[in-house]
């Protein structure tokens, strides 16, 4: 896929950039079944919500399942991912990210990049997030909320962070509803009145491409219906930490620039895949 030099503008003034109708019926069925196996497990990459009966969010589903590995290398995510990076990319993150029906709940306002900062020790905010919407995503299931702009304020203030207290790993207030880089209030106050908020909603299908440092959150899912995302986190190759310590399911140790794969390679792969079972 190529950008048109509107869509570069219009990333860069904003900070994100939503593209509709990215992916067939066909692709999003296997995506929605891939997904649903993802999901049944249960280790030390599955984020459950504070109630524990509902998945929150799947960590490194890239390296576990082979559908969302050819995903991550699609040229529909990483075409557009190089040219706005300026360069060479490689999968950072990736997160498998559900809000279910009735149960799914809220991420607080925060900004990605604060978090690979401070904690992975990323140089610079040279990266970018590539959501495929699953899922229709619409004014009642959760949707992603954006302050188009905010990227270009840098780094928000946050309250002074805190780990979750339990007995989860350190790094669960990283990904749960209670963040360790929440941003503060009154710079939110601030923001929203400068820049106004905005929901990029659309059908299932669509690509959302969106700035580390955009500040975003998203409410509780209060309709029937799920709200799932698979998200990628492109870095430049130039820009990978030097001595990451969280698992690798969160940081990528595997810092290779990716080639991309062929465009119907998503149907391909797995059609190979059943005719050799």
């Amino acid at each position: 896929m190529t950008l048109s030099p509107q869509h570069i503008a219009h990333f860069q003034d904003r900070g994100f950039l939503l593209l509709e109708d990215q992916f067939s019926a066909q692709e999003l069925d296997l995506l929605r079944r891939r997904a649903d196996v993802v999901l049944a497990g249960r280790d030390e990459r599955t984020v459950m919500e504070a109630s524990g009966t509902a998945v929150r969010s799947v960590y490194g589903p890239h390296e576990i399942d082979p559908v969302f590995a050819v995903l991550g290398r699609h040229p529909r995510l990483v075409g557009p991912a190089q040219r706005l990076l300026d360069g060479d990319v490689y999968v950072y993150q990736s997160k498998l990210n559900v809000k279910s029906p009735f149960d799914g709940e809220f991420w607080e306002w925060h900004q990605d990049y604060v978090f690979w900062r401070n904690e992975d020790r990323m140089p610079a905010p040279r990266v970018l997030t590539a959501a495929v919407y699953i899922d229709d995503v619409d004014d009642f299931n959760g949707p992603l909320v954006l302050i188009p702009g905010s990227h270009r304020e840098g780094v928000l203030r946050c309250p002074t962070p805190t780990d979750l207290a339990s007995d989860a790993p350190n790094w669960h207030s990283h990904v749960s509803a209670r963040l360790k880089y929440a941003i503060h209030r009154d710079v939110l106050g601030g923001l929203a009145r400068r820049y106004g908020l905005h929901a990029p909603k659309a059908r299932a299908g669509a690509l959302l491409l969106f700035d580390g440092n955009i500040a975003h959150a998203s409410s509780t899912n209060i309709s029937p219906f799920a709200r799932s995302l698979i998200l990628y986190t492109y870095n430049h190759v130039a820009n990978a930490p030097a001595r990451p310590t969280r698992p690798g399911f969160l940081v990528s140790r595997d810092t290779r620039a990716i080639a991309p794969v062929d465009d119907d390679s998503l149907l391909a792969d797995a059609a190979a895949a059943q005719e050799a079972r």
